[in-house]
């Protein structure tokens, strides 16, 4: 065989690798078009392998003609495989991709509680002059949710219509026999530990969840939420207190909102007052939400007992102090104008997502 033998079956060789690439559908068809020409048992090194017959300055000759040939395959295959690869590429994005200029989906947000938001504002009103948030727990001792807060054994809150315990009383028991862990009747406990945990000056809130054996109605339940506060230093007065509430008001209810103290009794505090605004339904001419009266009682507040601080660690000689508490759902009853307690927590979205 002659060189130019050799070059005419190069050329078919070129020709056959090209159409075979040509009609290539898929990178695995070129992988064994590749094989099949240029790979070690491939065509073209079948063919070279005879050059060896031809006379010693031929041979160069022929390995002149196939290098061409070989380059030009191998582009072929190159270019072959990327147009592949280009095309499933692009018929894959077609199958899994979006139309972007389609309106965006629209994500549900959620909010907080209006209990939990509510609470939020009263300890951001108070915080404005110092008070700080504690927490407390809601499992609490019998001595520091009555004895410390000079409430007698046989104090009506400590019924066991009012006051949910923990364990039942051991058999032939009565009242006050032995620790009785309770679910806390309001989050006064919180503050006699605080004022055992640190030294006046005092600025403290204490919210949170409280209970009481309560029949269930659009205005009690036996699971509520209370927020209280409590300020001892020296030279504490009612004036300051009487200040401290008119502004939480004027900023909870409105600037014009009408105030007063009216007396009232608490065991914790002497002397103790209610808080009234001016009917938040009426504006004061009288309805049946505030009873015709015209006023709305929306906390209890007074100056702290001698024995509450006694307790307390603190000496009453020296320190005064006092301190308030309001449920945190009649607060929110009052700002949101929800007339059913129990909504707060029937886990309806519709109540949650119209607040």
């Amino acid at each position: 065989m002659d060189v130019a033998s050799f070059g005419a079956q190069l050329q078919q060789l070129e020709a056959r690798a090209l159409r075979s690439i040509e009609q290539a559908e898929a990178p695995a068809a070129l992988d064994e078009v590749d094989a099949a020409f240029l790979g070690r048992k491939g065509e073209l090194r079948s063919l070279l392998g005879g050059i060896g017959a031809l006379p010693s300055e031929d041979r160069p000759k022929v390995g002149a003609l196939a290098n061409p040939i070989r380059e030009t395959i191998e582009a072929a295959l190159a270019t072959r495989r990327s147009a592949l690869e280009e095309g499933a590429l692009h018929a894959r994005l077609l199958a899994e991709g979006e139309d972007v200029t389609l309106p965006g989906r629209a994500r549900w947000r959620g909010s907080l509680h209006p209990i939990r938001e509510t609470e939020r504002e009263i300890a951001r009103i108070f915080g404005q002059f110092g008070f700080v948030v504690v927490e407390s727990p809601e499992v609490e001792s019998d001595e520091l949710n009555f004895q410390a807060l000079n409430i007698p054994e046989d104090h009506p809150s400590r019924d066991l219509w009012d006051t949910i315990y923990v364990q039942p009383p051991v058999a032939g028991a009565i009242a006050g026999d032995g620790p009785r862990p309770l679910l806390r009747t309001h989050t006064s406990p919180g503050q006699i530990r605080a004022m055992r945990a640190s030294s006046p000056p005092i600025r403290i809130l204490t919210p949170g969840r409280c209970y009481r054996y309560e029949a269930v109605d659009s205005s009690h339940g036996f699971e509520f939420f209370q927020v209280e506060g409590l300020m001892v230093d020296e030279g504490t007065s009612m004036a300051q207190l009487r200040g401290l509430l008119d502004t939480f008001a004027h900023a909870m209810f409105g600037a014009e909102r009408a105030t007063r103290f009216r007396p009232g009794y608490y065991p914790f505090t002497e002397p103790s007052v209610a808080f009234d605004i001016g009917c938040v339904v009426c504006e004061g001419s009288g309805c049946p939400a505030c009873k015709r009266t015209g006023w709305m009682t929306i906390l209890g507040a007074g100056m702290v007992h001698p024995v509450v601080l006694r307790n307390g660690g603190i000496d009453p000689e020296r320190f005064q102090g006092f301190a308030f508490g309001m449920g945190t759902d009649r607060i929110a009853m009052l700002r949101f104008a929800i007339t059913d307690i129990r909504a707060f927590l029937a886990n309806d979205m519709r109540f949650l997502e119209r607040l």
